[in-house]
């Protein structure tokens, strides 16, 4: 067995080790740096009267404990059953050594040498502990926004090498005062080496900016200006929280520096603020996420079970979507509403309770009365379509636009973290994005792979190393058609490379020619394999390698999502396959229709509605309401471009369908964020509340040949949904209608392959399904169907769990896995 070697202590001379006493060396590896595991290891050997030390290595923690046998036993048994809250402990692996009769146990100083091979704990929220001396006005951290301890707060975001050591942190620039350094150094204290311990003493420092040309916006509480201040120079305010506040209630926007960037934070009941943000940003009616004060201030508004409570209140504190009560119940005098602006057309309210001091202060502390808006817009403090801002210069420049004011600190922020987002499906949770809170912790594989990146896709991006049973999946990267988001996936690689100590050997990337990813892994290959794997295999793979299953058996994968390059050069997207890490079958596809204009078709769902209604010989009334939507000079020239076929793809895309009926239905003809009509039917479905009759029927067109793939045909689809239009149906019914079609034909295909290839395990992928209404109907009706189903939970359904199943595919296809 291969460990480190022994620490310092080791080597001290100290007293003569008697025949009855014995030393054993313990490498303990996982989550167990920056958890407050070296204290917690000290604790345990002093209470059992064990002499020696501990260290953080890049293997993970090492101690050599030294005393009576059954005591030394006890020290290796416990570890596990007894670790810190935050630790992961993977593996506990002991080995006799020499003893040396040395005295007391001690912390040493960090073994740098050999290679990396911890893992590196993510951000945490504030403990309960922290926020009860937050709120102590005897405390001496009384409304400290930097308060922290081993139990909580910064580390992925703050790390710049391993192993974990206040030195190989964004804290590394601030000393602690002779206070900090008392606690740091007390065994009995709660912030014994914790690493980012800080106090108003020692740093680091809040501090407000105000944009001089924000008319109306000067700051009331200001101090003499800093000389040193190269910042836009406004007036320094005097106390930055009570001044945001002050600035939120009269309806600013701030732009806020926290864990893993900037957001850009406005008061949620004020219309005027939340429309400024939508204008300023460039938003569209894409949904806003919100952060409250408490859970109080949002059961009023969404349905809130247990697992939502959970999942708002623990560790991580994510963005959870929840569905929105049709009608508010009746809350406290004063309890917050959000304005519509906040999420139109949304079955859901993304909501997130504070996770750091800096939040809680803002939103005012337990108890506190007249604090400022309860209820605040928090989205992503980035331009459109750029990744979120990191640097407080960055922030002034590139945020100028967006923000009247500044909230920051001078903690640097080392890698950019988004909130992650999860929903409750069915009474298990259902990633969307997978991102603070989560990275960098791996994925647990099914089997050992080779080191390789795998790149992901073009929409929100999220990359993917890979050792051994360990698959590391980086934090939200974003939409790659933009350079700064190119460039931050090189900085995110290169960090995550070097924080888990792989060095691809074997580099994975979608099919499409034109896919940004792809092409950055050619450019960085330097001599080593790139492997292609198809979009929707590695969907289907995905959804294998996060449930554990080897691939000694295919499973029926059903992949719908928006867009993916097939191997015929159409747009696939509606896919049923029979897949294994090795290969796929395409047994089933949705119909192919053309996509006008690309991505014209993709803003403009009525173009997809009119081209699906005219590959289904229905002709384009004006009775219609995707007809009526499309402005008149703009018909002709798309009947001409369906005509000639000029720039229409053909796509088999479940995404694309969804849009389509859509707008057919009058729900959505003009998208301006991602699946927006998608999203909007889905409401409509839920107002139907399961009261909506028969469902549609899809077409079946059986394969032309062995190697070919059964047809789903959505013309009978389309007609009847014409029909219920006319017919005066509202779009709840039509919604309802819809989802259950699509529903029936997964079951129905899928019985179909299992009678022909006796498979029973389906898996579902995708971004369609994070759709929660059809999610739950493919997998009721699947499971009464006698099927084992696997849907996704820890890993996104949509292209930010891509590259887990490239990763794995192209090792098999290396020959590494296995």
């Amino acid at each position: 067995m291969t460990t480190s070697a022994p620490g310092p202590a080791a080597s001290r001379p100290g007293r003569v080790a008697p025949a009855s006493v014995q030393r054993r060396r313990v490498t303990v590896r996982g989550v167990v740096q920056g958890v407050g595991f070296r204290p917690f290891l000290h604790n345990l050997a002093t209470g059992l009267d064990l002499t020696g030390h501990v260290t953080n290595t890049g293997d993970g923690v090492v101690a050599e404990v030294e005393g009576a046998p059954l005591a030394v036993a006890r020290f290796c048994a416990r570890i596990a059953e007894e670790a810190p809250p935050l630790a992961l402990v993977e593996s506990v692996h002991d080995q006799e050594v020499p003893a040396t009769g040395d005295s007391g146990f001690h912390i040493v100083a960090s073994d740098h040498n050999g290679p990396v091979r911890t893992l590196v704990s993510p951000d945490t929220a504030m403990c309960a502990d922290c926020l009860r001396e937050l709120a102590d006005p005897a405390d001496r951290r009384h409304r400290h926004p930097f308060i922290t301890c081993t139990h909580c707060g910064p580390r992925f975001t703050i790390v710049t090498g391993l192993p974990y050591d206040r030195e190989h942190t964004t804290m590394a620039d601030f000393p602690m005062c002779p206070d900090c350094a008392r606690e740091y150094a007390d065994p009995g204290n709660r912030r014994f080496h914790a690493q980012p311990v800080a106090c108003p003493s020692c740093g680091p420092r809040l501090r407000m900016i105000v944009a001089p040309a924000a008319p109306g916006l000067r700051p009331r509480h200001v101090v003499a200006p800093d000389p040193n201040d190269r910042s836009l120079g406004g007036p320094v305010v005097a106390d930055p929280v009570r001044e945001a506040r002050e600035l939120l209630s009269d309806g600013a926007i701030l732009a806020v520096k926290g864990l893993g960037g900037y957001h850009l934070a406005c008061d949620a009941t004020n219309k005027g603020a939340v429309a400024l943000l939508r204008r300023r940003k460039a938003r569209g009616d894409k949904p806003f996420a919100l952060m409250a004060r408490d859970i109080e201030d949002i059961e009023p508004l969404v349905h809130c079970g247990a697992e939502e409570r959970e999942l708002l209140t623990g560790a991580v504190r994510p963005i959870v979507l929840m569905r929105r009560r049709t009608t508010p119940l009746d809350a406290p005098h004063g309890a917050p509403r959000p304005v519509e602006g906040v999420a139109p057309g949304s079955p859901d309210l993304g909501v997130m309770l504070p996770y750091t001091p800096l939040h809680q202060l803002l939103l005012g502390l337990p108890g506190e009365e007249h604090a400022g808006p309860r209820l605040l817009v928090m989205t992503s403090g980035n331009v459109a379509g750029e990744p979120i801002v990191t640097d407080d210069g960055e922030a002034l420049a590139r945020l100028a636009d967006l923000a009247d004011a500044w909230l920051l600190h001078d903690r640097p922020i080392h890698v950019p973290c988004d909130d992650s987002v999860v929903r409750v499906c069915d009474g298990e949770v259902l990633t969307l994005r997978r991102s603070r809170g989560h990275a960098p912790l791996p994925v647990t594989l099914p089997l050992p792979v080779p080191p390789v990146l795998a790149v992901g896709g073009d929409l929100k991006n999220t990359f993917c190393l890979g050792r051994d049973r360990k698959a590391w999946l980086s934090a939200h990267i974003g939409d790659m058609d933009d350079l700064a988001t190119q460039h931050a996936f090189a900085c995110a690689e290169e960090q995550l490379e070097e924080i888990t100590g792989v060095r691809p050997e074997l580099l994975a990337a979608d099919r499409h020619p034109g896919y940004r990813s792809a092409r950055w892994a050619h450019h960085n290959a330097e001599g080593r394999p790139v492997v292609h794997v198809q979009h929707h295999h590695a969907h289907i793979a995905s959804t294998m390698a996060e449930h554990g299953l080897d691939g000694g058996r295919p499973v029926i994968g059903v992949a719908f999502d928006g867009t993916g390059y097939g191997d015929d050069g159409a747009v696939w997207g509606g896919e049923i396959l029979l897949a294994d890490y090795d290969g796929f079958h395409r047994y089933a596809h949705l119909g192919y229709v053309p996509l006008p204009g690309g991505d014209a078709a993709v803003q403009r769902p009525y173009r997809m509605a009119l081209a699906h209604l005219r590959a289904a010989g229905i002709a384009w009334s004006g009775d219609l309401p995707c007809t009526a939507a499309c402005p008149e000079q703009e018909l002709p020239l798309l009947r001409k471009q369906l005509e000639r076929n000029l720039n229409c793809v053909p796509t088999s895309s479940m995404g694309r369908l969804f849009d389509a009926v859509s707008s057919l239905a009058g729900v959505c003809h003009t998208a301006g964020y991602e699946a927006q009509a998608a999203i909007e039917l889905e409401a409509a479905a839920v107002r139907a509340g399961g009261a909506y009759g028969e469902p549609y029927a899809f077409g079946l067109r059986p394969a032309a040949g062995p190697s070919a793939a059964m047809t789903a045909d959505p013309a009978p689809v389309l007609a009847a949904v014409v029909d219920d239009v006319r017919a005066g149906l509202p779009a709840s019914v039509i919604a309802g209608r819809f989802h259950a079609a699509v529903a029936a034909l997964v079951r129905r295909v899928c019985a179909m392959a299992r009678e022909r290839h006796g498979l029973e395990t389906v898996a579902l992928s995708g971004g369609v399904f994070a759709n929660a209404v059809l999610s739950s109907e493919c997998a009721a009706g699947l499971r009464a169907d006698g099927f084992t189903v696997l849907r996704h939970h820890r890993i996104p359904p949509n292209d930010g769990g891509l590259a887990l199943g490239q990763l794995v595919v192209a090792a098999r296809a290396a020959g590494g896995a296995g």
